[in-house]
């Protein structure tokens, strides 16, 4: 088992829309949409995590950190392996932009970028991780930030 630690980006416009990837597993089976973000590497920052990985899996360079507002564990098999992955969910706002996928490694299993309407979310008929997406994002434009994240979302595959 692999054990990690990610930080994941929930990259919100004003029109209120979330950017988010469709990926391939590399062992098959169904596509599913995903956050852009990734593992933290030695001992980064999720601020430097963030920075990074958002750099390469979408291109986006210059934005402001957001609040965390969800965290998750996440046990999963990915490339024959089974990882245990300790998530946390930041806020980043930015305006729409086009994304580009810098990171040859995802490029393999990405299949394609949208920006979401928030208020489609709920009604999506395709697979949206975390499960309780529109959930996540409706609360924030409501509420704003959590004055204390909620407990961690457990999830095994």
């Amino acid at each position: 088992m692999i054990h990690r630690r990610a930080i994941r980006a929930l990259i919100v416009t004003r029109e209120r829309e979330v950017l988010l990837l469709r990926i391939r597993p590399p062992h098959g089976g169904d596509c599913f949409w995903i956050a852009p973000g990734g593992g933290v590497e030695g001992e980064e920052t999720p601020e430097a995590t963030l920075r990074r990985e958002l750099a390469e899996e979408v291109g986006l360079v210059d934005f402001e950190h957001g609040p965390a507002v969800w965290r998750r564990h996440h046990t999963f098999n990915w490339g024959g392996r089974r990882i245990s992955q300790k998530e946390e969910y930041r806020i980043v706002h930015a305006d729409r932009f086009a994304p580009v996928m810098a990171d040859e490694a995802e490029a393999k299993v990405l299949d394609c970028f949208r920006w979401w309407p928030i208020a489609d979310l709920a009604g999506a008929e395709e697979r949206l991780t975390p499960l309780s997406l529109a959930d996540i994002l409706e609360r924030y434009l409501r509420d704003g930030a959590p004055g204390a994240l909620p407990d961690e979302e457990v999830l095994v595959d």
